[in-house]
């Protein structure tokens, strides 16, 4: 049994002045992240290959407060430069092309984004003596298709992905398994989590934003599948504190290297269900009638057919678990697009 350290992650004490890597900062849950790292005192710098603004980052005004580089994790020396240019203490990987959808029609850029620029990041890291943690973002879809009898996911199950995305962070999961082991002892952990959603979520084409704005009226949720296929979905402030507390923790407790760590509210929600709730949490139950008959016919393709996650270790290990029900996370998530949605302009997002 690993023996596990302090659960007071949270204290500024251990976190101000830290220098903090993130890469893929201009994500939402990179931008959650460095907004509760600045609460804390950190110092954050941050990776994005993107060279427009961050609106969420400017939205929760913490733009000016993180250093961002843009460059691409796919060119080894742009981020071995940074990294000479930093004394960093922890680093979280999330950097990725993280849209199921795109990996389907772009096999290649996903593999390069997820594959290359993990093995880039931790190769570039492992000359770096003040690294103490590194949590690398996997995702739940590695396990691939598993009978839902067999449902939540375990972190000893073997992975079996065989769609683009789904093989991308199997194979970025397995790398860094890779640099954690006694032949090079990177201090890594791997997350491999259930769907996340919440504030900050710009990739407008996943499932909740997708039907949140149908709801406002901004565009049209066309389902993929007939809507009984199984999700987990965990909200991103949860997501945030939980890459505290195992960053934390391994920075403490070197014993920590090379686990894997699930997370999920161990419950499997039907698509259906979770476009029903946003639909009357938004007080339209008519669009909710209209979506369903959307659903009808429709055959899901490409995509695992039922996942979903527990916390079970990390409970057992930190005594962690998600602090938001999916109803209360949905209803922050609602109201947090309709106040981004009178500051911006949708159709910014089209382009």
């Amino acid at each position: 049994m690993l023996k596990t350290t302090s659960k007071q992650y949270t204290k500024k004490s251990f976190w101000k002045n830290k220098s903090i890597l993130i890469t893929g900062i201009n994500g939402f849950i990179g931008g959650t992240l460095a907004k509760q790292l600045i609460g804390l005192g950190a110092n954050v710098i941050g990776i994005t290959n993107k060279k427009n603004k961050n609106k969420f980052l400017s939205f929760e005004k913490i733009s000016s407060k993180v250093k961002i580089y843009n460059v691409n994790i796919k060119n080894f020396d742009s981020v071995e430069k940074i990294l000479n240019n930093h004394k960093f203490s922890i680093c979280f990987h999330l950097a990725a092309q993280p849209d199921v959808n795109i990996a389907k029609t772009h096999p290649f850029e996903t593999f390069e984004s997820n594959i290359r620029g993990t093995y880039n990041m931790l190769e570039a890291l492992r000359s770096h003596k003040s690294i103490k943690s590194i949590v690398v973002a996997s995702s739940d879809k590695a396990y691939g298709e598993y009978d839902i009898k067999d449902l939540p996911y375990k972190e000893n199950y073997d992975l079996r992905p065989l769609y683009p995305y789904d093989v991308s962070k199997a194979s970025g999961d397995m790398i860094a398994k890779s640099y954690a082991t006694d032949l090079f002892k990177l201090p890594v952990v791997i997350t491999r989590f259930a769907n996340i959603y919440g504030p900050g979520q710009l990739n407008l084409t996943a499932l909740i934003p997708d039907c949140v704005l149908d709801n406002m009226g901004h565009r049209k949720f066309i389902p993929r599948g007939d809507g009984h296929n199984k999700r987990d979905f965990l909200f991103s402030e949860d997501v945030a504190d939980l890459y505290l507390c195992l960053s934390y923790n391994l920075f403490k407790n070197k014993n920590l290297r090379g686990e894997i760590f699930n997370a999920g509210t161990g419950h499997g929600y039907k698509v259906k269900d979770i476009i029903r709730k946003i639909c009357f949490l938004s007080n339209n139950k008519e669009l909710y009638a209209n979506i369903e008959k959307r659903f009808k016919n429709k055959k899901l393709t490409g995509e695992i057919n039922h996942q979903f996650m527990s916390y079970s270790k990390l409970n057992k290990l930190f005594k962690w678990k998600p602090s938001h029900k999916i109803d209360d996370g949905l209803r922050l998530t609602i109201a947090w697009y309709g106040k981004f949605f009178k500051k911006y302009k949708y159709d910014d997002f089209l382009r």
